[in-house]
């Protein structure tokens, strides 16, 4: 997810094989036009048992297309060792996916981001020669060879890449691509949203961010009125962050407040509210796909994108960009009430039959409910993290040294020692420490001092101005996240 990388996706039939290409309009499956609602599950996230019931909920929410990561670090996590098994066990989420009728659109990578521990990246890659991350660099350069000799026949896709040279497809990523989005670098090229992020990642410490149903259909409806024609919602499934998964600070829940949350349960109005969304738009889609778009001001915010057929057939999206209030319009000697901050769409140029402001969905909530109490001692388990003989190690630094090269990612820990007198008559003395570690603990003479963390900043400091005048064993535990 996010911004801040360029990832190659290839959307892949599931469905009986199909052909699928694309032209300026739309995809193509079989030689026809489609305008295709997707939603990201990632396999890894989910269990097994969890992905029938899954993929059935999000085919029952309207959507075509099931979109998901490719793992490199959960296939390969040792070089030459490949793991299919499990929640990893690619193959048969994607055969569930077929069996349901959808489509799969598959992110291979090789970096994926997505709050992944090193983005998908296999830590063996440190020890690669010549490797440079995230970069044209010439031990990449087979997956761009693999992706040509594969001729798979189905198109590719660059999210957030303004240039992608053709046949690749530019997209967009974001909350507001029905205004963001400046279109297709050719025109030969379909509108492609391949992350619409129904809420936010959660990092510890921070509050949770919601997006609601709203606001999520208002921007579907928009850019579809904008000739858009494929749409993907990133979580429409979240799900859990396994053991050592989830990358710095980001939380075991991951997007929770997608339409289907954590757990696989439908949360409402978000579900619905886009179910009665999509059913809407498809009712119309012919006439979308084959009609010719314009455009009439309705008011000062208020805009009517009209698709009219050549035989007559119509549709109208009737948008009203005020955020605090209601419009009243006129469009084809009819009056609309617009609801502020709303897209009214008209399937037929008459009839209101979905306005993304009103919500028609009964809203749920999702209570807990105890099932265990782990108040006795044959309930818990205990993992210990081993802690190093200090004067065996063969290893000495006069600064703190790269965390993951030094633990080969074996540990999230790794532990400094000083030993030092201080002979001093100040009363206090300052401890600090620069580093770009994601968390530092520090203790003197076996004693807590402090601690600090570090969340897309340029370095955590400790600093102490306790009583450090006899200052015998100073002790760093650095903590990869």
């Amino acid at each position: 997810m996010r911004n801040s990388a360029n990832y190659t996706s290839a959307a892949i039939p599931a469905k009986n094989g199909g052909g699928v290409s694309y032209d300026g309009r739309s995809v193509t499956i079989n030689g026809q036009h489609r305008i295709l609602f997707s939603g990201s599950i990632h396999y890894p996230r989910s269990t097994p048992q969890m992905w029938p019931s899954l993929i059935s909920k999000a085919k029952e929410g309207g959507l075509d297309v099931i979109q998901t990561y490719v793992f490199w670090n959960l296939h390969e996590p040792r070089q030459g060792q490949f793991d299919f098994s499990g929640r990893a066990d690619i193959v048969r989420f994607i055969k569930e996916i077929h069996a349901q009728g959808l489509y799969v659109t598959l992110r291979i990578g090789p970096f994926i981001e997505s709050e992944w521990t090193y983005g998908g990246l296999p830590f063996w890659l440190h020890d690669v020669p010549g490797i440079v991350f995230r970069s044209d660099n010439q031990p990449f350069k087979w997956a761009a060879a693999m992706a040509v000799r594969l001729q798979t026949g189905v198109p590719w896709l660059m999210c957030k890449q303004d240039d992608a040279p053709d046949p690749v497809i530019n997209t967009c990523n974001g909350y507001r691509c029905g205004q963001t989005f400046k279109g297709p670098n050719s025109p030969n090229k379909p509108s492609v949203w391949t992350e619409n992020w129904t809420s936010f990642l959660q990092v510890y410490g921070n509050e949770t961010k919601k997006r609601s149903a709203q606001d999520i259909a208002f921007h579907v409806a928009l850019f579809i009125a904008k000739n858009g024609s494929y749409v993907n919602y990133y979580m429409y499934h979240g799900g859990t962050n396994f053991g050592r998964t989830a990358a710095a600070f980001v939380t075991t829940s991951y997007y929770d407040e997608a339409p289907i949350d954590e757990y696989g349960l439908i949360r409402q109005p978000k579900w619905g509210h886009l179910k009665e969304l999509h059913a809407t738009i498809k009712s119309c889609s012919q006439t979308l796909l084959t009609a010719v778009q314009q455009t009439f001001s309705l008011g000062q915010h208020q805009k009517a994108y009209v698709f009219q057929g050549k035989s007559k057939e119509c549709t109208a999206f009737l948008v009203n960009r005020n955020r605090t209030h209601a419009a009243r319009v006129k469009f084809q000697n009819t009056s609309y009430i617009l609801p502020r901050w709303s897209v009214s769409i008209l399937p037929d140029c008459k009839s209101v039959a979905f306005n993304t402001a009103k919500l028609r969905v009964q809203r749920n909530t999702r209570s807990m409910i105890l099932s265990q109490k782990l108040n006795s001692t044959d309930k818990w388990k205990e993992y210990k993290e081993t802690i190093p003989e200090f004067d065996n190690t063969s290893i000495r630094a006069d600064t703190l040294l790269d965390h993951l090269n030094m633990t080969k990612d074996t540990s999230d820990y790794l532990w400094y020692t000083f030993r030092s007198s201080l002979n001093t008559s100040n009363a206090r003395s300052m401890l600090n420490v620069h580093s770009h570690g994601h968390v530092l603990y520090a203790y003197v003479n076996g004693v807590h001092q402090g601690n600090n963390t570090i969340l897309h900043l340029p370095s955590v400091s400790i600093q102490d101005s306790g009583r450090l005048n006899k200052l015998q064993h100073l002790l760093f535990q650095s903590v990869n996240i």
